[in-house]
């Protein structure tokens, strides 16, 4: 059986503002960033803590009886839990207290005060906590979109999925395994929107997803108190292999209105590219008014033009993002 080429994400150690723009940033790369003063939240953030200083907010949450999550066909179920509740059973291995079974498994992203127009922010949702945690200042403070608090059991692991802003994930309690794949591979991971449908990627069904195995895989452990830069676009798959707790920074690395207003999680397509692909949709419903050889071959043009005009090359790769998305913060 062919096997997938595996790349260890590079770790940058003693990394400050000027490090990382220009060490780090300007490669649009991810990158494991070791030794940034994320705060006492490393040393605070025990299950104890979180329950004392998060109190009974309540929370909506994933649960399920599998531990991996599959976004696309919905193996899940969403719950509300008081906080201090929920932190106390992601934390156990077995649960006296459980909706669907004793050994399900739990997974928090935070939202915003109105779900449909707020973004995440640590420091609105949980203020106390927010204390505790220092975002690093890599960007402009007028480019922060949100702070996103990721908490899960142990164990779990969640689908594949790109975002359209770059952001920065603070592993600050727990070991996370974190899996990459380069945007210039989306073909060979059979997506639907922006998720990959290959949900097991460390045994796939090669029968059903020959193509996988042509894509790039980077991977990394991070550790407590490690960053993982992730740069828009690049695909990333999280293992959970304790019980932790992390924060994600979002940040808009494109102009403001580059971006869908009405999108409080981040993770639309920009305004530019979603427009161009209902003009591509609008375009491929014309050609099924031709018979099929006369779509092979217009389709087959489109192809060439798209590619010619959109595609980029660089020195390890048959191509790379376009040159306009690899601007530096501010």
């Amino acid at each position: 059986m062919e096997l997938q080429e595996k790349i260890a994400v590079p770790i940058f150690t003693e990394v400050d503002r000027e490090v990382f723009l220009k060490e780090v940033y300007p490669g649009r790369r991810p990158a494991v960033l070791r030794g940034v003063d994320l705060g006492p939240c490393v040393e605070r953030w025990t299950v104890e803590y979180l329950g004392m200083k998060g109190g009974e907010r309540e929370v909506k949450i994933h649960v399920s009886t599998v531990t991996q999550m599959d976004f696309l066909h919905k193996n899940f179920v969403y719950k509300t839990l008081p906080f201090n509740e929920f932190v106390r059973r992601a934390s156990e291995a077995k649960h006296s207290d459980f909706f669907l079974c004793e050994d399900e498994s739990y997974y928090l992203r935070s939202l915003g005060e109105d779900v449909r127009k707020e973004p995440a922010e640590l420091s609105k949702q949980f203020p106390d906590l927010a204390e505790d945690f220092h975002i690093p200042q890599f960007f402009e403070s007028d480019q922060f979109f949100s702070s996103v608090f990721r908490i899960s059991s142990c164990g779990l692991q969640l689908w594949t999925h790109y975002d359209v802003m770059d952001n920065l994930l603070a592993q600050v309690t727990g070991r996370k395994r974190v899996v990459l794949y380069s945007p210039q591979d989306a073909l060979h991971l059979y997506l639907n929107g922006d998720k990959s449908e290959v949900l097991d990627i460390d045994a796939p069904d090669l029968k059903q997803f020959p193509e996988f195995v042509k894509a790039r895989r980077y991977d990394c452990v991070l550790e407590p108190g490690d960053l993982l830069f992730i740069p828009a676009l690049w695909f990333h798959n999280t293992l959970a292999l304790h019980f932790g707790v992390g924060v994600n920074i979002f940040w808009r690395h494109l102009p403001a209105d580059s971006y869908d207003k009405k999108d409080p999680y981040g993770n639309k397509d920009p305004v530019a590219a979603a427009r161009a692909l209902q003009t591509l949709e609008r375009g491929l419903h014309a050609l099924d008014e031709l018979p099929a050889q006369y779509r092979d071959f217009y389709g087959r043009r489109m192809v060439q033009r798209i590619q010619k005009r959109t595609y980029c090359h660089s020195p390890d790769s048959e191509t790379t993002i376009p040159r306009s998305l690899s601007n530096k913060p501010g």
